[in-house]
């Protein structure tokens, strides 16, 4: 049976934070429905193949946020600003893929075309921001606290907060296996896997093209997935020292750091990317092997689609007076 638009959606909004590169960053991106999008330092563009084998793309400036605003060049501050920045560039490149992939589809069933409202995106980002809280948040705190009335051990603050972040990583694994046995979020993660492989082409130096793409590894340490892993292990040390007795306050306290964890976060896998040895390495690693599931190896035309939407970045940033050099 069809899975219904709106429940497609909803999943691939919940990639969203695991799938973006959440990074200011000489070329990054993320996968969507059936595509990339790539993005240089003041542009981005999104290519999306449809069933029908057409690429089609959309691309347009994207001014830094630490330049329009110097306040998020501060550390903690600038993860906030970038990540919140690539969530809303995320959600743009995944409506304008929804809309080419699933218009598609009902024109050919002969269903009349119909975009996606922008009303009806914000209310998926809503409910996908609702559902993360409760899944990641409400959830593991519940349960910790129903096994503290077996275990007084876990009166311990240290103690609560290591079993609760544990079961936190989790079910965000298990919630991650499940997400990919869906033939759509299987797709994703095979244009996920491509991203990589293309981006690490350029960052190569190497002629970015299909055949040297594919010699490359799936793995990347700016991967969201590696960041969400960071979040969880912050997160167990930052609400480890926040004495809140009751479920109502540890709750609450869970959702006004978010910004704050997302900020240390953000400069833990900055660091982890530039210095990849010792505790870093150590770090960065299980992000690494969860990628195992969050990428997979992309077939060569899934690789021609993460290169166009680099060549529409790239050619939209030199038309700017932007200069891609590679360090």
């Amino acid at each position: 049976m069809p899975i219904p638009r709106c429940v497609r959606l909803f999943f691939h909004t919940q990639m969203l934070p695991i799938l973006e590169s959440g990074e200011e960053t000489l070329v990054g991106g993320q996968a969507v429905m059936e595509g990339v999008m790539m993005r240089a330092p003041h542009s981005y563009c999104v290519a999306v193949r449809r069933p029908n084998g057409e690429i089609v793309t959309e691309e347009a400036p994207l001014a830094r946020l630490s330049e329009k605003y110097p306040v998020f060049r501060l550390p903690v501050l600038r993860g906030v600003g970038t990540l919140g920045q690539a969530m809303s560039l995320g959600v743009k490149a995944l409506r304008f893929s929804a809309d080419a992939v699933l218009d598609h589809e009902a024109q050919t069933s002969g269903k009349k075309k119909k975009e996606i409202p922008g009303w009806a995106m914000a209310l998926n980002v809503l409910f996908s921001l609702v559902f993360f809280i409760f899944l990641y948040k409400f959830i593991p705190l519940l349960l910790t606290t129903e096994l503290e009335k077996f275990y007084p051990s876990l009166d311990n603050r240290i103690l609560f907060n290591l079993v609760d972040g544990v079961i936190r990583m989790a079910i965000f694994i298990a919630f991650l296996y499940l997400l990919s046995r869906m033939r759509d979020i299987r797709r994703v993660f095979e244009y996920h896997g491509a991203e990589h492989k293309v981006v690490f082409n350029f960052e190569s130096g190497l002629p970015v093209t299909v055949e040297n793409a594919q010699t490359f590894t799936t793995f990347h340490p700016r991967c969201g997935t590696s960041f969400l892993m960071v979040v969880m292990v912050i997160s167990i040390a930052v609400y480890a020292l926040v004495p809140a007795p009751t479920f109502a306050a540890k709750m609450l306290s869970r959702i006004l750091l978010l910004p704050v964890i997302t900020g240390l976060s953000y400069e833990m896998i900055r660091f982890a990317a530039k210095h990849r040895k010792g505790l870093m390495a150590l770090i960065a690693a299980p992000g690494l092997w969860l990628q195992r599931i969050t990428t997979r190896p992309p077939a060569d035309d899934q690789a021609a689609v993460a290169i166009r939407a680099l060549d529409g970045a790239m050619e939209l940033e030199k038309s700017q007076g932007g200069e891609l050099v590679i360090a």
